[in-house]
């Protein structure tokens, strides 16, 4: 009887995945909140729909270029870090080999092997030094070779999920210029379903359940809103 190959499916795009989080996530809960609460402010205005365009893509300019600046300088500073750590473990394996190779045994004896079982093994490892500094890299510090190009696709990818999100509520206000009641009650639809649908598909890949996910999400840039449209119409 032929077997049964087993083949292992493991989500590996967790650094795309989060940006595209980080960016939609806040692209569409601070346009939403920043429409809304104007709407509240505005809504009696002539112009009030104009307003609130233009004030949203001002944000929305914005935030995309703050948002992706800080995703590109996250990126950057994690590989600072991992060249800094990268020179430290080979200028110790240099001047402190002893107290290194002690280190490589740890990680081994945590397992469970015996003196007699890691001996061969750290001798192997430590016999290259480039091995001996990736082992340490990855499991004494924890630390991933950095992809090179991750800092600048990272502020790619975090500017324009900020851009798909924050149009998501504005939308409404460009379509309805001359209603802004309207306009606030189609927008708090589209919105609150868009953050439904992605808080699901961010469950999916992040292991919360769909259903948890999405009401979550809702929650938040429902809050977030209803916070500011109330604070807006308070204030005027």
């Amino acid at each position: 009887m032929p077997a049964t190959e087993h083949v292992e499916k493991h989500f590996t795009s967790t650094a795309f995945v989060r940006d595209i989080v980080i960016g939609m996530a806040d692209g569409l809960t601070v346009p939403f909140a920043l429409a809304a609460g104007l709407t509240g402010a505005v809504a009696a205005s002539v112009k009030g729909t104009s307003i609130i365009i233009t004030a949203g893509f001002a944000e929305i300019a914005a935030g995309s270029i703050a948002m992706g600046l800080g995703g590109y300088l996250a990126a950057k500073t994690d590989t600072e870090h991992y060249a800094s750590e990268l020179d430290r473990e080979y200028r110790e394996t240099v001047e402190l080999p002893e107290v290194e190779k002690e280190e490589v045994a740890k990680v081994f004896r945590d397992y469970g092997l015996s003196e007699q079982q890691m001996a061969p093994i750290v001798s192997v490892i430590t016999a290259d030094q480039k091995k001996w500094v990736d082992f340490m890299m990855r499991f004494e510090l924890g630390l991933e070779t950095p992809d090179p190009s991750r800092a600048s696709r990272s502020a790619g990818t975090i500017a324009a999920s900020y851009i798909v999100g924050g149009l998501v509520p504005l939308a409404p206000y460009i379509l309805f210029r001359h209603d802004v009641n309207t306009a606030l009650m189609l927008s708090i639809c589209v919105t609150l379903v868009a953050l439904f649908i992605f808080g699901s598909i961010k469950g999916h890949y992040t292991g919360v359940k769909p259903l948890r996910g999405g009401l979550q999400t809702v929650l938040v840039g429902g809050l977030a809103a209803a916070a500011a449209f109330f604070l807006a119409r308070l204030i005027s």
